[in-house]
């Protein structure tokens, strides 16, 4: 069992009720497989759907990052990684978009931004119904995460896959830890690294931040690269 050295971070006021219903949701989603389609390029993941589990590439590794991010999401949803290490691959995008859903990838796992926050950060305060449908045609849901940005008044807007989905990720990402460091070689990972499944249950210490770890004592791992954002 993970020691509750730090617990992760508290829901946003006005977030409380959809993380709360996000956790049922959980349970019930979660008792089944939810399979997604995946498309890649050379360069990265290009296209998630719900779907069957097919995949879709140019070429082998094309086909490998497809593989791999019908891992990782399995993964993911099943509160057992914070991050994707496959790439994504968001060239086909127009530039407007693309500064959206850059901004969208800043967010870190476990918290939530406004429609505004992504506006005034590309620097369009004025943007905000446009950051919307820029988001809510996120070819690459999850990986690049618009489920963790809501409206100005804490309820969730919309998604392409769904409200039940969308509060039933953030409510995966609420009780997943973040980061996980081994107390005896003081190194700390993003959950999901390869180096993390290795610790011991009995020396598997979490933190919500590499700034917590770092005050204890503990290094980034060189592998998985955690940064505070």
């Amino acid at each position: 069992m993970i020691d509750p050295v730090l617990s992760p971070l508290p829901a946003p006021a006005g977030l409380q009720e959809r993380i709360l219903k996000g956790l049922k949701e959980r349970r019930d989603v979660g008792s089944k497989t939810i399979a997604f389609d995946v498309a890649a390029s050379p360069s990265g993941i290009s296209r998630v759907r719900p779907g069957t589990g097919a995949i879709e590439g140019s070429s082998p590794r094309a086909r490998d990052f497809a593989k791999r991010a019908q891992g990782e999401l399995a993964e993911y949803l099943g509160g057992m990684r914070s991050y994707f290490s496959v790439p994504v691959d968001i060239d086909a995008a127009a530039p407007f978009q693309r500064e959206v859903l850059s901004a969208a990838r800043t967010i870190p796992f476990g918290e939530v931004r406004s429609y505004r926050w992504i506006a005034e950060r590309i620097g369009s305060r004025g943007a905000v119904r446009a950051v919307g449908t820029a988001l809510g045609r996120n070819p690459v849901p999850i990986l690049v995460p618009c489920h963790r940005v809501l409206r100005t008044d804490g309820t969730l807007g919309g998604y392409a896959f769904g409200l039940d989905l969308k509060a039933h990720i953030l409510g995966v990402e609420h009780e997943t830890f973040a980061l996980v460091g081994s107390a005896t070689t003081r190194i700390v990972c993003r959950h999901g690294c390869p180096y993390e499944r290795r610790i011991a249950e009995r020396h598997r210490v979490a933190f919500a931040s590499v700034r917590d770890a770092r005050d204890v004592g503990y290094r980034p791992c060189r592998s998985c690269v955690p940064v505070d954002a």
